[in-house]
């Protein structure tokens, strides 16, 4: 009897320590948009990628020479596409294009990536001004990312972000050193 009154009050007391610390919210963003703009124009423009999370370090090993990212995102070719042009430059210092097409996915702020039918982005709000966090999800892994419209955000964004990925099981944790430069980004 006894031991059955201390495993209903650990069970209690496991019930009410899980309420207290649940993960913080974020909310998914709409195609509403923000400043009533319809999804994806207030997200058009230069992006800066801050950090990244994921549950292993594998998951994130694409961006351990990097050492900053500018995007810009565009309207593409046709409604429900978005040009991303991207330039990485390296720890080495070296300048990388990058480019590829994004699909909207109809009602939804969910990304394809065209030529990846395994990689799924979503798009998520964030607390921080200027910022945005992408879940990247394909086949083997899963990862979050942190962009900002500025290459360097308030360092509560970043400690917001870590604190928010932590507590969503990732373990793993990247932020860009962004001690050069810049790349230009290319114009066609």
């Amino acid at each position: 009897m006894f031991y059955q009154i201390w495993a209903a009050l650990f069970y209690l007391y496991g019930i009410l320590l899980n309420s207290i610390y649940q993960c913080p919210e974020f909310s998914q963003l709409t195609t509403q948009g923000v400043d009533g703009k319809e999804f994806p124009e207030p997200h058009l423009g230069r992006w800066y990628f801050i950090a990244g999370a994921a549950p292993t370090k594998e998951e994130l090993a694409t961006f351990d020479p990097v050492d900053n990212i500018v995007f810009n995102m565009a309207s593409g070719s046709a409604p429900t596409q978005l040009q991303l042009r991207a330039t990485i430059r390296t720890k080495n210092g070296l300048c990388v294009p990058r480019k590829w097409i994004y699909h909207l996915t109809e009602g939804s702020t969910d990304l394809r990536t065209e030529g990846r039918p395994d990689m799924k982005t979503k798009l998520f709000s964030s607390s921080c001004p200027g910022g945005i966090m992408l879940k990247e999800s394909g086949q083997g892994y899963q990862r979050f990312l942190l962009y900002n419209r500025s290459p360097h955000p308030p360092e509560k964004c970043v400690e917001e972000f870590q604190s928010l990925t932590s507590c969503l099981d990732s373990k793993a944790f990247l932020l860009t050193p962004r001690n050069q430069e810049v790349c230009a980004l290319s114009s066609d």
